[in-house]
């Protein structure tokens, strides 16, 4: 078997022959290029804290010590920001041996600065399914800044398969980028296994740079789009005479790299979502890029990356050029079938600063 991330065909055929299953039929558009949409079951629950089950325990098991109550979804039910809730998720997994898995928030999820982590039975790692697993999958969901309103079928996490050592070593990517263009900075930082993304803090003809999330505001229904005035959620950031970014502590920011990001048909890329030598803060919690994302043939020329940011513990000053996280490319393991962009109509195409599909 050829090693790389499951284009869409193969994830298909893992549906047909039952390494992936759930009880009700599968969404039409919830095989994405090189992901899978993970959705909510009928039911969710309450915890007192975030777990992990740990070798030789269920999720299960660990639910019955640590729920507070149990709750529908069937109808549609409120998540509240500051809580921790656990929902069994519709598919299941019987994975080949040599497959193995891993998931991260959908973009919208990020976007809203829903915080998730996919569970599995004696996981020791969030969002790491090891090759071979056979069980349920659970979704860690915690609202943090706008309550949320789910239900079932809900889509908030996806996942990526893959076999053997599909990621890129420095040289290798290296080598792509002058022959593919992978960002569009004028001198490439690639370090650390990744290339570069920095801060746009000049923004638009306007000034604006950014937005950062308001407390206190009504529900958001993760389902509706073009649904929520953008002013009762967000107060716009604009650029200052200084031209940097004081990050308040526990601030949610959606802020526009600088460089416009390209990812081949072949490959697929993954922003790391916290590097530790750039400052104390997190950036993209959503950090899957699909092939064809920022690709001219796709309709994408110009696509930058949104980047999700929440500083930690201390204010945080960003300046403008700063790096503030990498993407790291990974191997298809064969061309999928239809890219990211005009294929899919997908929502971040072609994307500048962009708040999620949920705002007008």
């Amino acid at each position: 078997m050829t090693d790389g991330i499951l284009p869409d065909s193969e994830i298909g055929a893992l549906f047909e022959n039952g390494a992936i299953a759930a009880p009700i039929e599968r969404d039409v558009d919830q095989i994405q290029p090189a992901s899978l949409d993970l959705r909510l079951g009928p039911k969710a629950y309450r915890v007192r804290a975030s777990f992990l089950p740990g070798q030789g325990r269920s999720v299960a098991q660990q639910l019955a010590r640590f729920q507070l109550h149990e709750f529908s979804l069937t109808e549609g039910a409120v998540l509240e920001t500051g809580c921790v809730y656990v929902v069994p998720l519709l598919e299941t997994l019987r994975l080949p041996e040599g497959v193995r898995a891993t998931a991260n928030p959908k973009s919208s999820t990020g976007r809203l600065d829903i915080f998730t982590r996919v569970l599995a039975d004696a996981g020791q790692e969030f969002d790491k399914l090891p090759a071979g697993y056979e069980g349920p999958l659970y979704l860690e969901i915690s609202p943090r800044t706008f309550p949320i309103l789910v239900r079932q079928g809900s889509r908030l996490s996806q996942i990526r398969f893959r076999t053997g050592e599909p990621l890129l070593s420095e040289t290798e990517l290296s080598d792509l980028h002058a022959h593919e263009r992978l960002t569009t900075a004028p001198e490439a930082n690639i370090s650390g296994g990744g290339i570069a993304l920095s801060i746009d803090l000049v923004g638009d003809a306007d000034g604006l740079v950014g937005y950062r999330g308001k407390r206190h505001t009504g529900v958001v229904d993760v389902d509706r789009r073009g649904a929520y005035p953008l002013a009762d959620f967000w107060e716009p950031i604009h650029r200052g005479k200084s031209g940097e970014l004081v990050l308040d502590p526990d601030e949610f920011y959606i802020l526009v790299s600088k460089e416009a990001v390209h990812v081949p048909p072949a490959f697929a890329a993954e922003m790391t979502p916290f590097d530790p030598l750039v400052g104390e803060f997190r950036v993209h919690y959503a950090g899957f890029f699909d092939p064809g994302f920022g690709h001219s043939a796709a309709g994408g020329t110009g696509s930058r990356a949104v980047l999700e940011v929440r500083s930690h513990d201390v204010p945080f000053i960003l300046e403008d050029g700063q790096i503030v996280g990498r993407l790291v490319y990974e191997r298809m393991q064969a061309l999928p079938d239809r890219l990211y962009g005009l294929d899919l109509k997908s929502n971040y195409q072609a994307q500048g600063l962009k708040l999620s599909k949920h705002f007008v």
